[in-house]
């Protein structure tokens, strides 16, 4: 299956804010995060991948193009997390749980992947944005046997 999507309910945009959408890729019960190399203010800083809706995008057909022009390759989203996180005053975050059948990432944007474990979320500096929805995908990972 290619570029697969499970549809997202469309929310009007807050005011005029712009949405952007990540991605909560989870394999072997590890959560993607991706370390961003530009702008200078978020270089060296980690996030869930993903980008901005176009005008009359779906947001998981948007996702789903973001992660092929960011990382090469072709996922599916299964389903949505509850919360919407404000950025500044111009844009909103919605992430998407995704799945990646055949994993050969090519980053484009990012000079680091690593998959993280629940109890090593905290392990890396979040991007702001994303740091709200950490709870409920540590939630959502296996725990670790000790």
């Amino acid at each position: 299956m290619v570029g697969a999507v499970a549809h997202a309910p469309i929310l009007a945009p807050v005011g005029e804010r712009r949405l952007v959408v990540g991605a909560a890729v989870v394999r072997g019960g590890r959560l993607l995060a991706c370390r961003r190399t530009r702008p200078p203010e978020a270089a060296g800083r980690w996030e869930l991948p993903g980008g901005k809706v176009e005008p009359d995008e779906d947001p998981a057909a948007a996702l789903v193009r973001e992660l092929a022009e960011e990382l090469g390759v072709d996922a599916v989203v299964t389903g949505w997390l509850d919360a919407t996180v404000p950025i500044r005053e111009t844009h909103e975050l919605r992430v998407a749980t995704v799945t990646v059948e055949h994993w050969t990432p090519r980053p484009a944007e990012h000079d680091r992947l690593r998959w993280l474990a629940a109890d090593e979320l905290d392990d890396v500096d979040w991007l702001e944005p994303d740091r709200p929805f950490l709870a409920e995908l540590r939630d959502r990972l296996p725990v670790r046997p000790s």
